[in-house]
């Protein structure tokens, strides 16, 4: 996981992550949609690649690449205890919002 962890730190890898979460995309593709030059590209997806986050297939005279699941489970696994935390700090301020927006609308009846 710590591989992982180091592949997504950088953020043109996570760009090409996002990209690949919506569908398959080939070298040419993900260098045009993050204006990004070919080698840069292909660094990053060789670096996505050895930590296992995605995979290639060769198709006619390129190569299509998708993101492997099985590494994004394992830290969104790790993930699990911090997201509860922040989902309880984000209903508090919910509910902080929402008293402050009732009071605010008894100030304005007066």
């Amino acid at each position: 996981m710590e591989t992982s962890f180091a592949a997504i730190a950088e953020p043109n890898r996570r760009a090409i992550l996002g990209l690949l979460a919506s569908s398959e995309q080939s070298v040419g593709e993900i260098e045009r949609r993050l204006r990004m030059p070919q080698t840069s590209v292909s660094k990053h997806l060789r670096v996505l690649r050895e930590a296992g986050l995605v995979e290639a297939r060769v198709e006619a005279q390129r190569r299509v690449y998708r993101i492997r699941p099985e590494p994004l489970r394992e830290i969104d696994a790790w993930l699990a205890p911090f997201r509860r935390f922040w989902t309880a700090h984000v209903d508090a301020l919910e509910r902080h919002l929402d008293r402050m927006e009732q009071a605010s609308r008894k100030g304005t009846k007066r």
